[in-house]
C-alpha cells in the first residue's frame, strides 16, 4: 500500500471535481487539476490568487461576510449540505456549480481556511431550466385550451 500523504495529493491531483483551498484570508492555497479543467485558470495563475476569480461581483459581499464569519467561528452551515451558486470561468463565462466546504484547523483548533469540494452543474442546471420553461409553456396552454367557448378581446 502507498503511503498515505502520497495516496491523498494522487486522489486531490486525480479528481475530476475541483478541489481547492484558501487560507483565512481567501488567497488560494491549493488548486487541482479539476479546478483547471472546471474554471480555466493553471494552477500558477490561481495559487496565491484571491477567491474572488471564480465569484461573480455581485455574489462577493455576500460570500465575504460568511467567510470571515467562518474564519471567526469555525463553523459554517453548508459543510454538511451541497449548495449551489453560480461562478465564474477564467473568461468571465458563468457556470453553475455545487459544492461542498470543510472547515481546516491549525494545531491549536483555530480555523486555518476551507477547503471546497467543486462539482460543475452547468449542463444540468441548463436542461433543468429549458423543461421548467416548456413545463409553464404547456401549463398556459392547458388553461387557455381548457375554456374553449370563452372570448376575451382585452
Amino acid at each position: 500500500m502507498k503511503n498515505m500523504e502520497r495516496l491523498y495529493r494522487e486522489i486531490i491531483e486525480g479528481a475530476g471535481d475541483a478541489i481547492i483551498f484558501s487560507d483565512g484570508e481567501g488567497k488560494i492555497r491549493l488548486w487541482n487539476r479539476g479546478a483547471e479543467r472546471i474554471f480555466g485558470f493553471s494552477k500558477e495563475e490561481a495559487l496565491g490568487a484571491s477567491l474572488d476569480i471564480i465569484i461573480p461581483e455581485k455574489l462577493r459581499e455576500r460570500h465575504w461576510e460568511g467567510y470571515a464569519r467562518s474564519m471567526e467561528t469555525g463553523q459554517t452551515k453548508y459543510g454538511d449540505s451541497l449548495l449551489g451558486v453560480p461562478a465564474l470561468r477564467k473568461g468571465g463565462e458563468r457556470i453553475s456549480i455545487e459544492f461542498t466546504v470543510v472547515m481546516i484547523f491549525d494545531d491549536e483548533g483555530k480555523p486555518e481556511g476551507v477547503a471546497a469540494i467543486i462539482r460543475d452543474v452547468t449542463e444540468r442546471f441548463l436542461r433543468e431550466k429549458e423543461l421548467k420553461r416548456r413545463l409553464e409553456e404547456a401549463e398556459g396552454r392547458e388553461r387557455r385550451d381548457s375554456y374553449p367557448g370563452e372570448c376575451s378581446f382585452f
